[in-house]
């Protein structure tokens, strides 16, 4: 390994790391060059110069960009000579002829409002005091440490260049653009996408969109990295544009599961006014999605609840803390057992989604006990079944070692969009992707083998991957024979697998299955994401499972950098909901038992229901009262069912919430409920990384948290052991009867993020195949037919077509149905016609062209754009936007003919 470097700079002596810049070396030290076009986690650029040093090494002085040359051993770094110093000012002097800077170099700069009279005349439009990032422009701090003269001898001609304002959620004004190219290099090099790039006008650099003259039609996923890199005013945040910061506090997005580290801006009135992805975070290294960067916006609505209310004969009256924990406890009292469900929210906290499982048996007896998204539970309990837990001991940047990388029913590039960055620039950095989905997602671009099998048929198509590879004789013998049981077993199931019946089934070509098997047996090393989204029911699900499983064996690609598995469940702390016991456990009823023997009390004797079989329970009456934490939880899920007749169904229910909803409509008592910047808090990401939520301000009416609700009810029913002061209390609890959490504490917290310990499989475990038949009579039939949609960033072999829509950029264009000879001889459609789809249930879906194209047989394909999804971020009437993404699911559909083509 090699070692670090000596060297040494303005006299002091510094160690910098391999590969590190004098730059970054320096920063690290904590002295500071001044700089433009540098940003952390992205390549070294050099274009600006503003960083320069005089370096001395081997007798020899040069004169370099300290952010892209390396330190040498005992080199001699000077960073403020007055050659160098002399050298910067001219930089910089450049650069001030590409922006406004008569304030800039103005020494009235700190007194100067924006209502005061210039006296140097600069214009209105040209002045810092207006410029949305006046006191946090990186220019602005750069100017200052090189210490401009009054009077720069360049002047600086104004472009004149319209303002960008008719896109989605952010402006771009490239009138105050520098050309540094940060925002086209963070764009390309650490998101993998292409939506900016550098254009030419009357031979002037500049930034512009890579495609047409809008994001809308370019490509941009809205994740705001641009935004975020940018060190002036030409890109920003629509929402609280002109608003200044006056305190900042890290705490994490809990949109997804990723668990990405952000930076609240909060000004003076105590509201968020930005929320920018944090350079050092663990999981997301800076990086931040639509969902996180612009939907943070929640806790400052006007519309949230602020008291308690009851609801009696249609009635709604405000109802004081105290009486309405008494109400709650008495009523809730009186049912039995397993009439009764608590539901925590997919964005609850550890320690409120701990406290509702505790809750639940302890004061209700029941384990009828879940977290809202848990709605896949057979994926997360099998993979523990099966792998002891080596699914996520692996960091997501990990997946950029990989040789190849599987992605299974999954969209992690709006699902998890932080967790696909990594798999996008593997896959442009020569790791071998392979993408089973019937849907057309941004992952298919970058495939190398992209398989599209008919709905419900995903555990067959991987299984007969793995036939592939044992045909073609790529298995890791090595590894097979010192580590895994039942190969003779598994080898014997698989003549079963007969490719050619396979391709039949699912309807994929034998020759694309043997090309994923060749692509996935290249290297020793493997990643797989394994989603949630096409398996048709609980079976399926399950060998889907143990297919990925047979076929990471088989390929050896078990442990080591690149070797993960990534299982992509829904909600914000479905890790958390597990390792705090929120969830039926129905295959560990020894952690019950350990658990209520910590708490002195008997384990009920009752089954638990997953959180669908809890809203079936309520439609069939065996369910009679709930408790839901609504946070974060969208009833648009179809899963769910019709959950207004489960919920109109129930006798009795409290729900604590942040806003009213469809869900608060039914509740007979409802509790106001803190958001992420009201709460010290922690949760745990798809890692198994445990991070803390920092209390942005306290409460301003009765919101209380999770914990608190419950430990209010709890104390009214008489129940001991919620004697809980504060969230820390709670998490020290947690701790005690969580083993894989030992260690852990919010002191250390406060430092750093907390693996929790995992009991990974070692070299001497032994792992098995999972032999099954294939069963291919059970393969999906009749008469139903499957709508596969998909999204991408940018469609260059389509044409796009704006409209405009409350002054904004919009889609508009007719989409494109695609769909088998046989379904559309059945529906009497020919190629080219207009055609509506509708859901099962009767409501418009899509409409679009027919292309009767011989796809495969029982499924309709459709494509979108991803630029659709900034739009609902715009103009989503509700203050928490986010949850009511639409999805992608794969869903029964009916389709016919039609001349109207409004969805």
């Amino acid at each position: 390994m090699p070692e670090n470097v000596t060297f040494t700079i303005d006299g002091q002596t510094l160690e910098a790391r391999p590969g590190d810049t004098i730059l970054q070396a320096a920063l690290a030290a904590g002295i500071y060059i001044p700089y433009l076009c540098y940003f952390p986690n992205m390549k070294p650029y050099g274009a600006c110069r503003t960083c320069v040093v005089e370096t001395e090494s081997n007798g020899r002085k040069m004169t370099v960009a300290s952010c892209t040359a390396n330190p040498m051993p005992d080199m001699v770094v000077d960073t403020k000579n007055e050659a160098v110093s002399d050298l910067r000012r001219g930089v910089i002097e450049l650069l001030m002829s590409e922006h406004p800077h008569g304030c800039l170099t103005c020494h009235r700069i700190e007194l100067c409002g924006p209502q005061d009279v210039c006296q140097r005349h600069v214009d209105v439009t040209d002045r810092c005091t207006i410029c949305p990032k006046n006191e946090r422009c990186e220019l602005k701090d750069t100017v200052r440490s090189v210490e401009l003269d009054l009077r720069t001898p360049l002047n600086y001609n104004r472009r004149d260049l319209p303002i960008h304002a008719d896109d989605p959620l952010y402006d771009r004004d490239y009138n105050l653009c520098i050309v540094c190219a940060r925002c086209v290099r963070v764009c390309d090099e650490v998101r993998g996408d292409a939506a900016l790039t550098l254009v030419e006008r009357s031979g002037v650099s500049l930034v512009g969109t890579s495609h047409g003259t809008s994001l809308m039609e370019s490509g941009c996923e809205f994740c705001g990295a641009c935004i975020d890199v940018c060190p002036t005013g030409a890109l920003v945040e629509r929402d609280y544009k002109w608003e200044k910061a006056k305190t900042q506090v890290t705490t994490v997005c809990t949109n997804c599961p990723v668990g990405c580290e952000m930076v609240a801006e909060v000004n003076r009135f105590d509201k968020v006014i930005r929320f920018r992805g944090n350079v050092d975070g663990p999981a997301n290294r800076g990086q931040a999605c639509f969902k996180g960067k612009f939907g943070y916006d929640y806790p400052n609505s006007k519309s949230r609840l602020r008291r308690a209310y009851a609801r009696q004969d249609g009635v709604v009256r405000d109802i004081d803390l105290d009486a309405a924990y008494a109400t709650a406890a008495e009523r809730l009292a009186s049912y039995a057992s397993d009439e009764v469900a608590v539901i925590g929210a997919p964005r609850g906290s550890n320690e409120d989604l701990y406290a509702a499982q505790k809750f639940a048996r302890v004061a209700l007896g029941t384990n009828n006990v879940d977290a809202g998204l848990n709605i896949v539970p057979e994926l997360l309990e099998r993979i523990d079944t099966r792998w002891d837990g080596l699914d996520t001991d692996q960091s997501i940047w990990d997946i950029e070692d990989s040789d190849s990388i599987l992605v299974v029913c999954a969209n992690p590039t709006e699902a998890q969009n932080v967790l696909a960055v990594p798999v996008k620039r593997a896959a442009r950095n020569g790791s071998r992707l392979v993408v089973v989905d019937p849907r057309e997602t941004e992952l298919t671009r970058y495939a190398d083998v992209w398989l599209r099998p008919r709905f419900g048929t995903e555990h067959w198509l991987v299984m007969g991957i793995v036939r592939a590879v044992v045909d073609g004789a790529r298995e890791d013998a090595k590894f097979i024979d010192a580590r895994v049981d039942e190969f003779d077993a598994l080898k014997a199931t698989l003549w079963e697998y007969d490719l050619r019946r396979v391709a039949q089934v699912c309807g994929v070509a034998v020759s694309d299955i043997a090309e994923a098997a060749a692509t996935l047996s290249l290297g020793s090393a493997m990643s797989v994401l394994l989603g949630t989204d096409q398996p048709a029911d609980s079976d399926n699900r399950r060998k889907l499972v143990d297919a990925v499983m047979n076929l990471k064996l088989v390929t050896g690609s078990v442990g080591g950098a690149g070797n993960g598995l990534y299982s992509l469940y829904e909600g914000g702390n479905g890790a958390g909901a597990r390792l705090t016991g929120c969830a039926p456990l129905h295959a560990d009823t020894g952690r019950i038992e350990s658990l209520c023997e910590a708490w002195g009390s008997t384990p009920p004797d009752v089954q638990g229901l997953d959180v669908l079989s809890i809203f079936d329970a309520m439609r069939g009456g065996q369910v009679k009262a709930a408790v839901i934490f609504a946070d974060g939880l969208a009833l648009q899920e179809e899963a769910y069912g019709d959950v207004t007749a489960a919920l109109s169904n129930l006798e009795y229910l409290v729900v604590a919430s942040l806003f009213d909803s469809p869900i608060t409509q039914h509740a007979d008592l409802v509790f106001p409920a803190t958001a992420y910047t009201e709460a010290t808090a922690t949760a745990t990401n798809i890692e198994m990384r445990v991070q803390l939520l920092r209390q942005a301000w306290k409460p301003r009416s009765d919101q209380r948290t999770g914990w608190q609700t419950l430990t209010g009810i709890a104390a009214a029913m008489g129940v001991e052991g919620f004697n809980f002061t504060d969230a820390e209390s709670v998490f020290n609890e947690l701790i005690e009867t969580v083993d894989a959490l030992s260690g852990c504490s919010y002191d250390y917290l406060n430092t750093a993020s907390f693996l929790v310990h995992r009991d990974v499989a070692t070299e001497s475990t032994r792992l098995r195949f999972e032999v099954f038949n294939p069963d291919f009579d059970k393969a999906p039939g009749g008469n139903d037919l499957f709508l596969a949609q998909g999204r991408l960033l940018h469609q260059p072999d389509r044409e796009i077509t704006l409209g405009q829509r409350n002054h904004l950029n919009v889609i508009d264009r007719v989409e494109e149905i695609m769909m088998h000879r046989d379904d559309a001889r059945k529906h009497g459609i020919s190629d080219g016609e207009f055609v509506k789809i509708s859901n099962a249930d009767g409501a418009p879906s899509l409409a679009g062209r027919a292309n009767v194209n011989g796809g495969v047989s029982g499924m309709v394909f459709a494509t979108t754009l991803f630029a659709e999804l900034g739009t609902f971020m715009e103009e989503c009437e509700s203050p928490d936007p986010a949850p009511l993404v639409p999805q992608l699911a794969i869903r029964s559909v009916k389709i016919e003919a039609t001349s109207d083509l409004t969805p």
